[in-house]
């Protein structure tokens, strides 16, 4: 919020991002990006772990669950402010890949709870943020 507050005549765009690794059992980092359009901008992640390897379809729907819980929650803190800035979510999908399969699925869930959608190579807060913390 404090971030935001710097700038508020600026236009910046919220992202949430997830992304997995299958270790030990199954790391995931959800990332909040505030991309501050034309400047840069900053990001803040978490990481929870689940004590089960899942297969990577699974692992992916997780990650998109996680990353839509926590942009309803951001919209929910953030209110009125949420609309004036964009919130995406981006998801580890791509063209390339055996993930895509899965990308109309994945896609149309995430549009159906209302959020706009970014796949790779345009997911940037999936695929480079969270990714650097798996």
């Amino acid at each position: 919020m404090a971030y935001l507050d710097e700038s508020p005549d600026d236009r910046f765009i919220l992202i949430v991002g997830s992304d997995s690794q299958n270790h030990v059992g199954t790391d995931y980092v959800t990332a909040i990006v505030a991309h501050h359009v034309g400047r840069g901008g900053r990001y803040f992640w978490t990481r929870q772990h689940d004590e089960k390897n899942l297969p990577l379809r699974q692992r992916i729907y997780q990650e998109a669950t996680r990353s839509m819980e926590l942009a309803q929650e951001l919209v929910k803190l953030l209110g009125e402010r949420a609309i004036a800035h964009n919130v995406e979510i981006h998801v580890d999908v791509g063209q390339n890949g055996p993930t895509r399969e899965m990308i109309r699925e994945v896609v149309g869930m995430i549009r159906g709870s209302g959020f706009a959608v970014k796949v790779k190579p345009e997911a940037y807060g999936a695929f480079v943020v969270a990714d650097r913390y798996t």
